[in-house]
């Protein structure tokens, strides 16, 4: 049931996208000298070797990070989610990719906390060992959608939670929705970031729908295709459904979005989509 590694994958172009959205956000919380939690709801090993038996399988991440590292005029915007990367990685070599608890891991500050889960009996002992010695975070072996549930609110009542699954149960695409809600219930002013990926369109839609009819309020979408939709077997796009989304993060990602397109669909037949789904 959970034979997921998220090492054949790390630094694809859906992972470029995901991180940039979350970088930007955690730094606009950072504006205020309020603490706040970051929870991750399905964390995987936290750091990834990209010279793996698993990353050389696939080679995603060449057609994602690796289209963007050491580019010579990046956007202003994506510094800080390229300065994660130079921390883990000190030379010009691109060795490792940080998952996103180590990217919030080294941009939150002492005052913040992390709350982090996963279910993986490989990727459970990997995280914990990434955080052994960080006195911020709590590392859990417990389904990450009942974290909305029994971890909000924050203390703090400011926080982020990042939300995705593999999806490789097909149970996620029901069940996220209404975790979502049951976390939205508890702490309506939290920014919650859905990654989703598109493998069959219309499953997505599906979820999408769901939340967008849910009740929950400002809600943008963010997206980035490299391909067509079509019926064969892989990710085509991947995005980003965000609640609460920073005020400035809409502008933002229509700065960035073109410049990764570029990149990151040289061949010009995927596409970009920034919509605000759900007025505030």
């Amino acid at each position: 049931m959970l034979s997921y590694r998220h090492s054949f994958h790390a630094g694809n172009h859906a992972d470029v996208l995901k991180h940039t959205v979350l970088t930007l956000c955690i730094n606009y919380l950072k504006e205020k000298e309020k603490p706040f939690l970051y929870l991750d709801t399905h964390s995987g090993a936290g750091r990834y070797l990209l010279q793996s038996e698993y990353a050389e399988k696939t080679e995603e991440y060449l057609a994602g990070i690796g289209r963007i590292w050491l580019q010579d005029h990046c956007p202003e915007l994506l510094m800080p989610y390229l300065s994660v990367l130079q921390y883990y990685n000190r030379t010009e070599k691109l060795k490792y990719y940080p998952g996103s608890p180590l990217i919030a891991k080294q941009m939150l500050r002492e005052q913040d906390k992390l709350n982090l889960t996963e279910l993986h009996s490989t990727d459970y002992p990997l995280l914990r060992q990434e955080f052994i010695k960080d006195k911020r975070a709590k590392v859990l072996k417990e389904d990450g959608f009942h974290q909305l549930k029994s971890k909000l609110p924050p203390e703090s009542r400011r926080g982020i939670i990042l939300i995705d699954p593999s999806y490789e149960i097909k149970d996620d695409y029901q069940n996220l929705p209404k975790a979502l809600l049951e976390g939205y219930k508890r702490f309506a002013t939290g920014s919650y970031l859905i990654w989703y990926p598109v493998i069959n369109r219309s499953q997505t839609q599906r979820m999408i729908n769901q939340i967008t009819n849910s009740g929950i309020r400002n809600i943008l979408q963010i997206e980035l295709a490299i391909k067509p939709d079509n019926n064969q077997k892989g990710m085509t796009a991947s995005g980003m459904i965000v609640i609460n989304p920073p005020w400035k993060l809409q502008q933002q990602m229509a700065t960035i979005l073109p410049w990764l397109r570029e990149k990151l669909d040289p061949s010009n037949i995927g596409h970009g989509l920034i919509e605000q789904l759900v007025a505030e």
